[in-house]
């Protein structure tokens, strides 16, 4: 599965319509989760397919939070970009925006962990280390279980990805963890005080 586009040429279309250094720190934070996540899952050879699908996967937020994942579907299209991709795109706002159910195995954990990162990178911001480095699952679920924690991030969305791929909530948070440390090795830092807000 190719993306049919660079990173490079990605990265120039998700800057052109996203200027807020958060929105842009996220879509690397989930461009670097998504490489991850394929590699371990087996899917190596569509890591970079994965990868351009977590970048890009918020293209339309910034400008367009009202028709989100419906207008990135004109942008991409206009752009000459492949169905599959912008399918994979669109599906992380089912039941929110739009009825494109994740189907592939990217799809599904593209939608699951789009919203855990977020709570991930806030729970890691209320360490000492500020960092996902020592991390545990035990505690992302004690925040978890806080309502008020977080709580632009949707534990709805979570849990609903968790069950379509099939694994316990631990599973997934555990596997999140595992894909933000890398990305954190790769110089990303993935909690941001800006992410309590969200």
């Amino acid at each position: 599965m190719s993306a049919a586009i660079s990173r490079d040429a990605a990265w120039a279309l998700l800057t052109e319509y996203n200027s807020d250094e958060f929105h842009l720190k996220h879509a690397r934070i989930l461009e670097s989760v998504m490489r991850t996540f394929a590699e371990e899952l087996g899917f190596a050879e569509e890591a970079d397919f994965w990868a351009i699908a977590g970048l890009l996967h918020d293209l339309d937020f910034e400008q367009y939070p009202e028709q989100h994942c419906i207008k990135a579907q004109e942008i991409m299209r206009e752009r000459g970009l492949p169905e599959n991709l912008i399918r994979a795109v669109a599906s992380h706002g089912y039941a929110l925006t739009v009825d494109i159910r994740p189907e592939h195995l990217m799809e599904k954990v593209l939608y699951a962990v789009d919203e855990l990162t977020g709570l991930i990178g806030a729970a890691a911001l209320m360490r000492p280390s500020k960092s996902v480095m020592d991390m545990e699952v035990k505690s992302v679920r004690k925040k978890y279980k806080t309502p008020n924690f977080a709580a632009g991030c949707s534990r709805e969305v979570i849990e609903r990805g968790a069950a379509m791929l099939g694994w316990e909530l631990d599973i997934l948070i555990g596997k999140t963890i595992l894909a933000m440390r890398r990305a954190e090795e790769q110089g990303i830092r993935v909690c941001d005080p800006d992410a309590l807000a969200q």
